[in-house]
């Protein structure tokens, strides 16, 4: 039992603490007109391919008539490819990304690197995600960006227990890795169930507006901080109740987590950053029996997300970016698989997007080390959504000017 209000206070005050991210207490503030479709408010969601995706089996050269001598067992029967144009293709189990380009909603920038590329998994990965090629990295790109539109909730939306990722790290505030809206029930510490109907009851009063106070200075910090919070709280755990999704969402993990930051999007809290990651893409053998299910678990799951907020008036505040550490070569292996590449593309989704492919595909002819070489410094695609997107200045962000690629309708 309590033996004071302070302290009966102070322990649910804890309890709800650590399932209630202080952030939802700032989400009326941080951006007052989310709530609108079409609102001035962008929003990025990040997808991470780890491990290395195969970009020539994604974005295909299938008229280059090296890419069938380069790869005898992996090659993609040209009648089977998502033709793009007459010379470059989708992967086949990118059926929901090529419906997206049919609507204008995708853009394929080809070729995305950087100069004298780590093969590393863990030294291109800090490379990508910190924005940066220095030595030591120890704030993400991201990050960083948040220190720029301060007040403003993102999210890590993880599997299981996944760490956040190096690309938030610096945010001013820590960055929730979240698995589920459960994760926002408010929850008390009592001893019995008496004593947690009291907690609850006394939290679910003190956040009405116009309950009273007194001179209770304490009871007036609760007060302030907790009205928010804890309508927050209750929203959400509404959605997770009755979110109705206006698009059909597979039955993938990556699909359940970003049906999780429709969710989170739909529900007015004001977030403009969003990040998530499927593994597996490390394919030294067997590539044919893997990459093609991880690519119709990334595409599925993309195209419903962006169909499922298009249909709810968002359609033009989402943008989409996938990208990985590196590419594969532009050789298969002796096991049927490809190794550490370099170049690979980078795909965009979004109401915004210039539509189509965005530069050359890398020349087979002409590999470095068995690497396709790229023309696109990744830096160059992270400004134009810096500067246009998030109306951030890349140059702050990044330390240094790059120069913009069209990726974006102006």
């Amino acid at each position: 039992m309590f033996h004071t209000r302070r302290d009966f206070l102070k322990s649910s005050l804890i309890a709800s603490g650590l399932t209630v991210p202080g952030f939802l207490g700032r989400t009326a503030l941080a951006a007052p007109t989310a709530d609108k479709a079409g609102a001035r408010d962008t929003i990025l969601v990040v997808v991470q391919l780890t491990g290395g995706n195969d970009g020539v089996n994604t974005v295909i050269p299938f008229k280059d008539p090296e890419y069938a001598k380069l790869r005898p067992t992996l090659k993609v029967p040209v009648e089977q490819i998502k033709k793009v144009n007459d010379s470059i293709g989708l992967h086949p189990s990118l059926t929901g990304l090529a419906e997206l380009l049919e609507d204008n909603k995708l853009c394929i920038v080809q070729g995305v690197g950087y100069p004298n590329p780590d093969q590393s998994h863990f030294r291109s990965m800090d490379i990508w995600q910190g924005g940066s090629t220095d030595k030591t990295i120890t704030e993400g790109w991201l990050g960083k960006t948040l220190k720029k539109i301060p007040a403003t909730p993102s999210f890590h939306v993880a599997a299981g227990n996944e760490t956040a990722p190096l690309a938030l790290t610096g945010a001013p505030v820590r960055v929730p890795s979240i698995t589920s809206l459960a994760d926002f029930q408010l929850k008390t510490a009592g001893a019995t169930r008496t004593d947690d109907k009291e907690q609850r009851n006394l939290i679910e009063n003190v956040a009405q507006p116009g309950s009273p106070s007194g001179e209770n200075n304490l009871l007036d910090f609760v007060k302030r901080t907790a009205v928010n919070t804890y309508a927050s709280s209750k929203r959400l755990q509404e959605i997770a109740k009755n979110y109705q999704p206006k698009a059909t969402y597979p039955a993938t993990s990556l699909a359940n987590r970003l049906k999780l930051a429709a969710q989170l999007i739909d529900a007015d809290l004001g977030a403009r950053i969003f990040y998530v990651s499927i593994d597996g893409f490390d394919t030294h053998a067997s590539q044919a029996a893997a990459h093609p299910n991880l690519l119709q678990e990334v595409s599925g799951a993309m195209t419903a997300f962006y169909k499922d907020l298009a249909a709810r008036g968002h359609q033009d505040r989402i943008l989409m970016l996938t990208f990985s550490e590196f590419g594969r070569r532009g050789f298969e292996n002796g096991s049927r698989g490809t190794d550490h590449g370099a170049a690979a593309p980078v795909l965009l989704i979004g109401g915004k997007v210039k539509p189509g492919l965005v530069g050359e595909h890398p020349a087979l002819t002409n590999l470095e080390m068995g690497n396709l070489k790229h023309h696109t410094d990744f830096r160059q695609v992270y400004a134009t959504v810096l500067d246009q997107w998030l109306g951030v200045s890349s140059k702050e962000v990044l330390g240094q000017e790059f120069k913009g690629v069209g990726i974006l309708k102006s």
